[in-house]
This record gives C-alpha cells, sequence and structure tokens, in this order.
C-alpha cells in the first residue's frame, strides 16, 4: 500500500474508532475534569505546541497532571532530566500533583489528544510529536514527518520507561519502516494491555 493511500485508510479507522467510543469516554473525560479540579488550582488541560506531519506545529491536549507554575521550576530541574537536551524527563517529578500522578499511571491524561485526532492534527498510532521546533531534528530524524504523530506508538509499549532517548528514535524509525494497518492495530493492542496493568507514565 502507498503511503497516501495507507494515511487515507488510517484517518477513516481513526476516525470510526474515536467515534465509536466517544460516549464512554465523555464519560470518563468528565470524571478526570472534576478530579483535576478538586484536587488543586489550575486549569483542567494542559496545551503546549508540538511539532507534527511536515514539521507543522500544533496545539496538543492533555490532562494536565502537574502543579500551575510546573514551567517556571523546570530549569531548576533541568539537572535530574533522564534524556539529553532538547527532552525532558525526570524520575519522581515533585511538579506532579496527586491526581496527576494517577492519570499519568493510567495514561487517562493522554484522552484530550483525541480532540487532536478529531482535528487531523494527530493519529490513534503513529511517532510521539516533539515540543522542540523541526529546526532542531537531525536529518535523519525527519523521516519521522511524513505521518501524523500519534497518541500510542512502538516506543510507548517496547520502551517507555527503560529507553534512553536515542533508543526511542530508533523504535519511531523501525515504526516508519514498516508502516501498515496491521502494525498499529498490534501496537494499539499493546497500549491497551500497558493502560490495564497500569505501566503508564
Amino acid at each position: 500500500m502507498s503511503l497516501p493511500a495507507y494515511q487515507r485508510v488510517k484517518r477513516a479507522f481513526d476516525l470510526t474508532i474515536v467515534l465509536i467510543a466517544m460516549p464512554l469516554i465523555l464519560v470518563v473525560m468528565g470524571l478526570c475534569a472534576l478530579a483535576i479540579r478538586l484536587d488543586s488550582p489550575g486549569p483542567v488541560l494542559f496545551q503546549q505546541p508540538r511539532t507534527g506531519r511536515d514539521g507543522l506545529r500544533f496545539r496538543m491536549y492533555k490532562f494536565r497532571t502537574m502543579v500551575p507554575n510546573a514551567a517556571e521550576l523546570e530549569d531548576s530541574l533541568r539537572h535530574l532530566s533522564i534524556l539529553p537536551p532538547p527532552a525532558f524527563k525526570i524520575i519522581d517529578d515533585p511538579r506532579i500533583t496527586r491526581v496527576g500522578r494517577f492519570l499519568r499511571k493510567s495514561s487517562l491524561d493522554e484522552l484530550p489528544q483525541l480532540i487532536n485526532v478529531m482535528r487531523g492534527d494527530m493519529s490513534l498510532v503513529g511517532p510521539r510529536p516533539t515540543p522542540w521546533p523541526v529546526a532542531q531534528y537531525e536529518l535523519w530524524q525527519t523521516a519521522r514527518l511524513e505521518v501524523p504523530p500519534g497518541i500510542t506508538g512502538l516506543w510507548q509499549v517496547e520502551g517507555r520507561n527503560t529507553t534512553d532517548f536515542s533508543g526511542w528514535l530508533r523504535l519511531e524509525m523501525r515504526y516508519m519502516q514498516r508502516l501498515s494497518l496491521w502494525q498499529d492495530l498490534v501496537i494499539l493492542g499493546r497500549t491497551a494491555g500497558a493502560v490495564i496493568r497500569g505501566t503508564g507514565e
């Protein structure tokens, strides 16, 4: 299947799955929003510019899992990051709220990205969108921009908490070399298993 044909089929698949699941999703999202509101002050949603297909920037949505001033605290914690710049991830991040820790563990914080899927910014499966712009990509990394970024992907099911930054990118390049709807279905199934086991974050 050619890349354009694959992307058309994948887009139809994404929309079908989201629309079928929407009644249940809306209930779960409502409960998550209520828990966030009761747990800490600040907005329910976290919005951040991300890099998508063809290097275009878009606004990605997640449930807020950190204290409202988390961005201001990042510089003071950067020395604890387990990933090299421009990525940033620390173990037991002190900025995460009590409800936020549960949302991350269960991956429920990702649910608002279904809005991005409906808008066409993202797909259910694909390379994870990065916060940094395409100007900070190395040439070999730009292949991941040929398809829409995903809510989940090969990195999430094979190396989410154990793979370093270069390993993350290698997994995504492997995904790009094997593009198929079957691969996407397998990743979705494995993601569901990871969510049930509570191995998120």
